[in-house]
């Protein structure tokens, strides 16, 4: 089914910027996270799976801690989830997830990253189901029966597995997240997840190509990770190797 390759797609199209911008969108998600889940990771399972993504991306420990801290308080600033969809250079289908205390300003910033590479901003939904939202493992595991099994007995409903040389990778709806992970950790206890991540994974890809349409994605990619509210950027958009 090729799923191996849009598996690794799907992760290189979850594009993010420098490591210091890495480091502040992950304090900023952990810190809401923490602030409307509670701070103590073995009860808010966001948190922890955030945490370990975190650390996986060699997010500092006191960056994590700091953002902890911070929603320990209570107080502080009050960010809210936004989503913009629209089509970026070549005509790709571009899904931009933020974190924001201020609609007007991100959807604003935002908005100028389409139009200063003539690209277009659109409705909710305009792209969205062109992408599958799914949740993603992948781990190193030499059963996959057994994994099936662990999940089918959790009532997971499992879009897809494979197997590719030991290397198990399940699809799940982005909704079946914490029921898969509690069923693999389960039946692995010290499993080490090589990709744990919710994402959107695109049905179709738009080639880009040519010099200067390729120069014009990589501006579109740099002025949104340049803006604090982008938390993760998601698109189509295919290259020839």
């Amino acid at each position: 089914m090729g799923r191996s390759f849009e598996n690794r797609k799907a992760s290189m199209a979850k594009t993010q910027g420098a490591k210091s911008k890495v480091y502040s969108k992950y304090g900023k998600e952990i810190y809401v996270c923490a602030k409307n889940g509670g701070i103590d990771p073995s009860a808010n399972l966001s948190l922890r799976g955030l945490i370990e993504r975190a650390k996986k991306d060699q997010v500092p420990t006191h960056v994590i801690d700091k953002a902890i801290e911070k929603a320990k308080g209570g107080g502080g600033e009050d960010y809210v989830p936004a989503r913009y969809e629209g089509f970026g250079p070549g005509g790709c289908m571009v899904i931009v997830d933020c974190l924001t205390d201020n609609n007007n300003r991100t959807f604003g910033d935002v908005r100028q990253c389409f139009t200063k590479t003539k690209c277009k901003i659109g409705a909710p939904g305009a792209v969205s189901h062109m992408f599958d939202h799914r949740a993603i493992f992948s781990f190193q595991f030499d059963d996959e029966d057994a994994v099936l099994e662990a999940l089918m007995e959790a009532d997971v409903d499992v879009s897809d597995i494979e197997n590719e040389e030991g290397m198990i990778t399940v699809f799940v709806p982005n909704t079946e997240y914490f029921k898969t992970k509690t069923a693999i950790t389960g039946l692995i206890p010290n499993v080490d997840f090589e990709m744990d991540e919710i994402t959107f994974i695109p049905q179709n890809t738009t080639k880009i190509t040519g010099e200067e349409e390729i120069a014009m994605f990589e501006k579109f990619i740099t002025l949104l990770n340049d803006s604090d509210d982008v938390q993760n950027i998601y698109h189509n958009a295919e290259f020839d190797e």
